[in-house]
Formats: structure tokens, C-alpha cells, sequence
């Protein structure tokens, strides 16, 4: 059956291992990409959370609350509106 006998030549024994090697690192590797892949649907099905408040809008919830009066509000909006003024312009000088 075997050029040599009963028996695999040294060619048949290494061409056995490495189809043996690449079968599972094909294997290995199908498996990995289908995580991947599945993993990326499952990221990409939800929604990105919200961009976190602008300290112009919790000042705002804080006067709607209660916690801080007009006079108080009004006090703080104005350095933040300069704040931001100031950063737009410096911002269109570059």
C-alpha cells in the first residue's frame, strides 16, 4: 500500500502535521473573526451615549431645582458667556 511497507515515509508524517497545524489555525482564526465580527454588531446596535451637560446647562437645571435664586443665576451665566466668547474668538484668530 506504502512505497515503504506498512508504513508512512518521513514526507507523510510532515505533510500530516502541517495540515494538521493549519487546519486549526484556520480553525482558530474562523472562530476569532466571528467573535469580532458579532462583537461589532452588537456595539453598533446601541445607541453612543449623550454628550455630557455644558456647565451653562447644569447651572440652568440648578436654578429650575430651586437650589440657586435668579440674582445668583444671572451672576454666574455672565463669566460663563464671556468664557465661551472669548474661546470662539480666540478660537477663529488661529
Amino acid at each position: 500500500m506504502y512505497p515503504y511497507g506498512e508504513h508512512m515515509s518521513g514526507w507523510g508524517y510532515a505533510l500530516g502535521i502541517i495540515g494538521m497545524v493549519l487546519f486549526w489555525t484556520v480553525l482558530v482564526l474562523a472562530i476569532a473573526a466571528a467573535v469580532r465580527h458579532l462583537d461589532r454588531k452588537r456595539r453598533e446596535s446601541f445607541p453612543p451615549p449623550p454628550p455630557p451637560p455644558t456647565a451653562e446647562q447644569v447651572l440652568a437645571e440648578r436654578f429650575v431645582r430651586g437650589e440657586i435664586d435668579a440674582d445668583e443665576y444671572r451672576q454666574r451665566l455672565d463669566p460663563l458667556r464671556q468664557a465661551e466668547r472669548s474661546a470662539a474668538a480666540g478660537g477663529q484668530t488661529r
